[in-house]
């Protein structure tokens, strides 16, 4: 007969990288089995936040960026690494600026949850940015109009798209080879409630 409790033994880091490590969870299942995990967890990370940024024009910014382990460029919203001791609302708030060169008059709490949990212990957070503008202060020579100071493994563009046109234009985006982030399509609909148009 199954029973209701699981139970973690133990967590061993099997290996360690500059950004990822990678730990083997000895647990019990609700059968009591005793059970093994393979899982990943980010170093010196307290948390993960995306942002989905809202021009009072109707837009949304979302950003296009090579990434190695698809081995091509995703479309997705502007994310990153709660990793300098912030609040997850400050992270967001650099994040968007360092991603975008663009800063937000309000952040709005839409949701927390993981990401993969299969393969991960991440859990992200998310936040709506209204009221964005450009921050011409965070602009860097030679790295585009509105571009921040981004992180050295960043290669970003991005991309303004009126939130009418956005299923289209994934499409698009999809069709000339991009990877679209899923997140999207559910993130967007969450952040509509809280938009007046």
């Amino acid at each position: 007969m199954k029973k209701d409790i699981v139970k973690i033994l133990e967590k061993k880091t099997v290996w360690e990288g500059k950004f990822l490590r990678c730990v083997l969870t000895t647990y019990i299942d609700s059968y009591g089995i005793v059970r093994q995990w393979e899982s990943f967890e980010r170093v010196n990370c307290k948390g993960i936040v995306a942002i989905v940024p809202v021009t009072d024009d109707k837009e949304v910014l979302l950003i296009r960026q090579f990434r190695p382990p698809v081995n091509g460029y995703v479309i997705e919203f502007p994310a990153g690494l709660n990793d300098r001791g912030d609040t997850l609302e400050e992270a967001a708030r650099r994040e968007l600026l360092e991603e975008t060169g663009y800063s937000a008059k309000e952040m709005i709490f839409l949701t927390e949850g993981p990401m993969s949990s299969g393969a991960s212990g991440e859990i992200l957070t998310v936040f709506l940015a209204k009221g964005i503008a450009l921050n011409h202060l965070n602009q860097v020579q030679g790295q585009g109009q509105g571009v921040g100071k981004r992180d050295e493994t960043e290669d970003i563009e991005v991309l303004k798209i009126l939130i009418n046109d956005l299923d289209f234009k994934l499409s698009e985006f999809r069709a000339e080879g991009n990877y679209v982030d899923l997140k999207i399509f559910g993130l967007i609909e969450l952040a509509r409630k809280y938009l007046a148009f």
